[in-house]
């Protein structure tokens, strides 16, 4: 074993007692200010990142890395890429996001097929394997988003710029070029490099409002020539590519989603994010630009990482709750006999689909990244009722999308593959895990900003579903704000769908607990 030079083992050891000392000290803080009736939000994120085995700091190689990059980015070869900035090019994400992965642009072929475009940020030219960043990412593997902190996976001179499809800049991507028939059937693929140019940064809320209420669009998409037409015709294929993959079995479930509205660290308010046609077209197009890139490299056969949705094994359990509705679900798992099921559950009763949604989605189990061998049978997406998916379209937020831009990245420019088979299942195992422990902090800090929002409301009532009965006592889940917590007075005779009135009695942010006395019991669950 190589020995370590000593003045390198002294600034090893004096690093990690560093960070000792700052955790002790944001977990003193922490607590202090729960003692004192506040909690700083954003010491506490930090603190469950940091339990969570994430490294929410990037490290001082990375800074150093990064100052040398911005000075002297790295230049494309002309001659490799397609100029497409003269297409109407645009992207739709969150109001706030500012770590752009995809572009999207549509045509109308003469014989009625879509041809549509999926560009997606190069993010490898600038995080190479084996870096510093690259190190990083690695080690966490995704972007976490705690509501009042985000602690991305590349830092903000790369996700936030250099590496992010900001509009009315050039950027180098990676171009996903679908043909799709008029049934939404995917016919072929294409990927090669290009540059782009991003005419404009849409939102959801605003471009989704415009598809349902129609009428004139926003202003933002006004002042473009064809951005109007273009989104209408986006929208429209979507409704293509959403009709078949429907009929295919994919599964809509429909979680309630909490969003924390914070500023400076304050929660000034507890949101839904609601499902609209904006949100569904994005999800729509990057369900195909996967497939699209799993084809890709399946034809290359090379190995490649997947993401997979097993055949649920408590299926029976699955069964059962359908049972209780009058409706009989196969003996054996079968994706469109429950897709038809949930749909019909939705119509019928949507105020409490999210709660259906959350136990089936429970039942079918986690999702995972595994290492598809040219030659095995796939695993698939039981959810999406798809073979051949992996996740490629956003590689500023999660490593999996990285590594698989690396591999297309070779085979486009005729190279080995960057990874070996040992390495990509070391990348399909981390991601799978830190994918985990990431949705277990952001989970946590939802329920921690909602006690810390309801704990200024102590005495109001509020409307609510009880969601779940077990030994450890009765639940429920508001219907405004979306916030759930613990019936422990009157809770006798409750059962999960029983829709009542609360009166919110504790919330303690620290523990993240919300506690509530039944004051009237409002429907019988159906």
């Amino acid at each position: 074993m190589a020995k370590v030079p000593i003045q390198e083992l002294y600034c090893v050891l004096l690093d990690n007692l560093i960070d000792t000392i700052k955790d002790e000290d944001f977990r003193l803080t922490s607590q202090n200010h729960s003692n004192n009736g506040h909690v700083d939000l954003k010491a506490r994120a930090r603190l469950e990142m940091v339990e969570a085995g994430f490294t929410p700091e990037f490290e001082k190689q990375v800074v150093a890395e990064i100052k040398q990059l911005v000075s002297k980015p790295p230049v494309a070869d002309a001659g490799s890429q397609r100029d497409m900035r003269s297409l109407i090019w645009s992207s739709i994400d969150n109001p706030e996001s500012k770590d752009l992965d995809q572009l999207e642009y549509v045509e109308r072929q003469p014989d009625g097929k879509a041809r549509v475009m999926i560009a997606i940020a190069d993010v490898d030219s600038f995080v190479p394997k084996g870096s510093a960043s690259d190190q990083h990412a690695f080690h966490n593997t995704t972007s976490v988003y705690t509501g009042v902190a985000t602690f991305p996976m590349l830092i903000d001179d790369l996700s936030f710029n250099l590496t992010s499809l900001i509009q009315d800049v050039d950027r180098s991507a990676i171009v996903i070029d679908l043909v799709i028939d008029q049934k939404g059937t995917l016919v072929s693929q294409n990927v090669y490099l290009a540059l782009v140019r991003n005419r404009a940064k849409l939102d959801y809320l605003s471009i989704g409002s415009w598809f349902e209420k129609g009428g004139n669009p926003p202003d933002k998409v006004a002042a473009i020539p064809g951005l109007k037409e273009q989104l209408l015709l986006q929208n429209q294929v979507k409704e293509q590519i959403r009709t078949l993959r429907r009929e295919q079995g994919s599964l809509h479930l429909q979680t309630t989603e909490a969003q924390t509205v914070a500023e400076d660290g304050k929660v000034l308010d507890i949101q839904e994010v609601e499902e609209n046609q904006a949100r569904d077209l994005i999800e729509n197009f990057m369900v195909s630009a996967n497939i699209g890139i799993s084809h890709f490299l399946e034809n290359k056969k090379l190995p490649s990482l997947r993401r997979v949705v097993k055949t649920p094994e408590r299926w029976p359990k699955i069964v059962e709750i359908a049972a209780e509705y009058g409706v009989e679900l196969p003996a054996k798992p079968d994706a469109k006999s429950l897709a038809r099921f949930l749909l019909d559950r939705k119509d019928a009763d949507p105020l409490r689909f999210p709660d259906l949604s959350l136990a089936i989605v429970k039942l079918l189990g986690r999702g995972e990244y595994t290492v598809e061998i040219p030659g095995q049978a796939d695993l698939g997406h039981f959810a999406l009722a798809v073979h051949d998916y992996t996740h490629a379209t956003a590689p500023n937020r999660r490593y999996v999308d990285l590594a698989t831009q690396r591999l297309v990245k070779a085979v486009l420019a005729g190279q080995a593959t960057p990874y070996t088979l040992d390495e990509l299942n070391g990348v399909a195992n981390q991601c799978t895990e830190r994918e985990h422990a990431a949705k277990k902090v952001e989970r946590i800090m939802r329920k921690v900003a909602a006690a810390v929002y309801l704990s200024k409301h102590i005495g109001e009532t509020y409307e609510a579903l009880v969601t779940g009965i077990n030994e450890d006592g009765t639940y429920a889940r508001l219907l405004k704000p979306p916030a759930e917590g613990k019936i422990v007075k009157g809770e006798r005779g409750l059962e999960v769908g029983d829709k009542v009135r609360l009166k919110l009695l504790a919330a303690d942010p620290e523990q993240a607990f919300i506690d509530f006395a039944l004051v009237k019991k409002l429907g019988k669950a159906p």
